[in-house]
């Protein structure tokens, strides 16, 4: 089994090297779906979808990462160790679950350290229908003008204001506000596009290939930033139906050890999000029953997190900022979502595996 830290990597191109030989190494094709654009050290960027099991299982696992761009570090370590996992990879092939790992969803936000696509979208807030109305935050109108002042870090007027509304309406208001997702500030935060990203049209791509076949569908979509450091929330993802937020604690509560919270009862540590990215496996794989989580693992306060990305997005719409400043900013964003010790990194692996295996007893 290869050692936990190995998995890890600090640049998306060693990230997609370290996926694509465990690939290899494991006797698997490889399938990669080639970016329009480079990477940040003018690298090629993909994304590479890896298939263990046979073409027509009619159970079918999704294992993702990088949805948010620099989550991939996370996600990429997990996926990295499952294909070196023979325990792992023996218990499906068993089980007669065909686990499919996308990796690098959000190629170009991995490599150029952006947590949005190469057109500033959230690639989860991006999966609506657009020939119908997109839906109004009108809490995010109120504070688009704080969040992206003039000058970084933000001045005294710019903080009394913060503080001031977190005084008023309270910091799970702030969250939801800037989080959920909005469509009228194409320069802001957690912007949901006013089209398909190119990620969303490739996903769908994927999905249509390697889904059509599954009668059951399960999805975990690895994801960081929110919660306790290293703790990995269990949050459904899917439709709100009954059956289905049943089914993602039967398989993943662990007889209440490991709850599967979710933003529909107000139990998850996300608020009330639209657009999210699960949507697209009803539609394209309309012939299985699908069973996901987002599995989130936290790494600083929620207030911390939400300041670098402002930071983060501040700097895309600054390209002038002096050098240091710039780098300062890169490795502030890096760090709310990525820790770097290998505690965390154990904690990582040892809760992906738990899941792991917890969805292939679901499926079987």
């Amino acid at each position: 089994m290869l050692p936990v830290p190995q998995a890890f990597a600090s640049r998306y191109a060693e990230a997609r090297r370290l996926f694509l030989e465990g690939a290899a190494q494991a006797g698997l094709p490889i399938e990669s779906h080639p970016h329009p654009l480079p990477g940040r050290d003018g690298e090629a960027l993909a994304m590479d979808v890896v298939r263990d099991g046979p073409p027509d299982a009619q159970a079918l696992l999704i294992v993702s990462s990088g949805c948010h761009g620099l989550e991939g570090f996370c996600g990429s370590g997990v996926q990295v160790f499952a294909l070196h996992d023979a325990e792992w990879r023996e218990r499906a092939q068993a089980a007669g679950v065909a686990v499919l790992y996308v990796h690098a969803l959000n190629p170009y936000g991995f490599s150029h350290l952006r947590r949005v696509t190469h057109e500033n979208v959230d690639l989860n807030r991006n999966f609506h229908d657009f020939s119908q109305p997109l839906p109004l935050n009108e809490a995010y109108r109120e504070l688009a003008p704080l969040l992206l002042p003039e000058v970084w870090p933000p001045d005294a007027a710019n903080q009394a204001a913060i503080a001031d509304f977190l005084a008023r309406r309270g910091e799970a208001a702030f969250q939801a506000a800037v989080a959920r997702g909005q469509h009228e500030f194409p320069q802001g935060l957690f912007f949901g596009g006013q089209t398909p990203t190119w990620s969303n049209l490739t996903l769908r791509a994927v999905l249509r290939q390697h889904g059509r076949q599954a009668r059951r569908l399960g999805w975990i979509d690895l994801h960081t930033g929110l919660g306790p450091s290293g703790l990995g929330e269990r949050i459904f993802a899917g439709r709100h139906e009954p059956a289905a937020v049943a089914r993602a604690r039967a398989w993943w509560g662990g007889g209440g050890a490991t709850p599967v919270t979710s933003i529909y009862d107000g139990s998850s540590t996300s608020p009330l999000l639209t657009g999210l990215m699960w949507e697209s496996a009803y539609q394209e794989c309309p012939q299985a029953e699908v069973t996901g989580i987002a599995l989130e693992y936290g790494t600083q306060p929620v207030l911390q997190v939400l300041h670098a990305l402002r930071a983060e997005h501040w700097l895309n719409g600054h390209p002038e900022a002096p050098p240091a400043l710039a780098e300062a900013i890169r490795q502030q964003v890096l760090a709310a979502f990525y820790t770097d010790t290998d505690a965390w990194k154990g904690q990582i692996i040892s809760q992906a595996r738990q899941a792991l295996f917890q969805a292939v007893d679901g499926l079987a």
